[in-house]
């Protein structure tokens, strides 16, 4: 989605996708293929705000829903971990994250969830996107990147799309950000996949 208009990206760029089936870092050297930097060791991010929005009574898509909720709360009323903080690589894991808001509302029971779900979802957001902006920062300093670029459904989340333009600015790289309805799954993706990809010939 990002090599589609307007103001196409064209690599080399890194690119950080986070779906609710995959959260990796990805190396975007040329059109033909991507290397993989880093990846998540258990949950993916939007399986992680799917989970997170189950526990707290909220609908499907969880991510959208826990978004939503999260615009009236707190983001830190609960200190949620922010898994690997102090581990040098680029890889993810949400796992223990989910663990943590599971205990919070068992702590605080079903009257306890209802009076502070949305401060719950706010500080659960949070610790999401502090991970994934923070193994993104990790990989610009590791290596000389001029552009960043956004992809899966998690990239619609709006909080995730601040903390990437502060972070672009102020490392003052180009940043990409499709628009929302470009980031899950859809046709026009497809189209560009085929735009680059060359032609099996039929035997």
């Amino acid at each position: 989605a990002n090599y589609l208009e307007p103001d196409p990206l064209e690599p080399p760029f890194l690119c950080l996708i986070a779906s609710g089936g995959h959260t990796l870092l990805a190396a975007v050297r040329e059109h033909g293929g991507v290397e993989t930097l880093g990846q998540t060791l258990d949950d993916a991010a939007g399986e992680a705000l799917d989970k997170g929005a189950r526990l707290l009574g909220l609908g499907y898509p969880g991510g959208p829903a826990i978004e939503r909720l999260a615009v009236a709360g707190d983001a830190s009323a609960f200190e949620f971990p922010v898994a690997m903080a102090h581990d040098p690589g680029l890889d993810f894991s949400f796992s223990g994250l989910k663990t943590a808001l599971v205990y919070a509302v068992r702590e605080l029971g079903e009257e306890g969830v209802a009076g502070r779900a949305a401060d719950l979802a706010a500080s659960f957001q949070k610790a999401v996107v502090e991970q994934l902006t923070s193994r993104l920062e990790r990989a610009l300093e590791l290596d000389g990147w001029d552009a960043v670029a956004l992809g899966g459904g998690v990239a619609a989340n709006s909080l995730l799309r601040r903390r990437a333009v502060e972070l672009c600015e102020r490392r003052q790289l180009r940043l990409k950000l499709v628009a929302p309805e470009l980031c899950t799954d859809n046709a026009a993706m497809i189209a560009s996949v085929a735009l680059f990809t060359e032609p099996t010939p039929f035997p």
